[in-house]
């Protein structure tokens, strides 16, 4: 598979046929970009267009470039090149096999080591609160298990040098650490989002109004820090969840890693209004 350095966005128009403030923007290898905008904004439209390497042949127009070229035939339209992979908050499995089998068939498919299957499924347990055995059939996970194994499986098996995320923030999944997961194996990210601790955890944010491209925003020093105590919160969030889950009183204690200075009934106050 090519290799590739960046993509190149080209604008086209927006729901009203007017052309996007936006008109040329390029995302390196290595980059986490989000893409951000009120539901209708058009967020989806644009993962689309990068997913088929639209080539000014979709309704909005837009033309993605590969390198700095136009992407052959052969790229667009061969399922074993494809470059993109996409994982949504809705994903679930159809095949009946387990997890071990499942990532054998896709390492030998795609002509990768099978060696890492133990890591693949160690990678994915540090995503989620729930744990996937490797004889774990696949129609049994969750929403969770399924979207943290298919994380650690695009950063590990798959080729596909384009990771669009859309929507994960509800998944039930350790967002940050998926993100460090993905950005380790060099994957250029995209990600459709309305979760602050995902937003501003990108190097730059794209604004999605009326179907078109308004502006892109790089995330400032503030933002990192912010992000930084946004993320804080929430694993304190998804600790406390697993402590509900398994029949556990929630007590003062389970809040002081976030706000050791203050009292318990300062703690919640704090953590319902951050």
């Amino acid at each position: 598979m090519e290799q590739i350095k960046n993509i190149t966005i080209i604008g086209g128009i927006d729901k009203s046929g007017k052309q996007e403030n936006i008109k040329c923007f390029d995302i390196a290898q290595g980059e986490i970009i989000g893409i951000v905008g009120p539901t209708g904004s058009g967020k989806s439209q644009l993962i689309s267009d990068i997913e088929q390497l639209s080539q000014k042949d979709s309704s909005t127009h837009r033309q993605i470039l590969i390198n700095g070229e136009i992407p052959s035939s052969e790229l667009r339209n061969n399922p074993r090149q494809k470059m993109v992979a996409q994982l949504s908050q809705n994903m679930n499995f159809l095949a009946d096999m387990n997890v071990r089998d499942f990532l054998l068939l896709h390492a030998q498919c795609r002509g990768k080591s099978m060696k890492n299957i133990d890591k693949i499924i160690y990678m994915a347990n540090q995503l989620t609160g729930e744990p996937i055995k490797p004889n774990d059939n696949l129609t049994i996970l969750s929403g969770g298990q399924t979207r943290a194994l298919m994380v650690a499986d695009v950063a590990v098996i798959s080729e596909s040098p384009i990771v669009l995320i859309d929507e994960i923030e509800n998944a039930g999944i350790k967002k940050h650490e998926a993100l460090e997961l993905l950005s380790g194996y060099n994957k250029l990210i995209l990600i459709v989002t309305h979760d602050p601790v995902m937003a501003l955890s990108t190097q730059k944010r794209i604004i999605m109004k009326n179907g078109g491209m308004t502006d892109i925003i790089d995330s400032s020093p503030e933002e990192k820090t912010i992000s930084t105590q946004l993320s804080q919160i929430d694993q304190t969030m998804l600790k406390l969840r697993e402590i509900i889950r398994n029949g556990q009183h929630i007590e003062g204690k389970d809040l002081n890693q976030i706000f050791p200075e203050l009292p318990v009934n300062k703690k919640i106050t704090t953590l319902v209004n951050y």
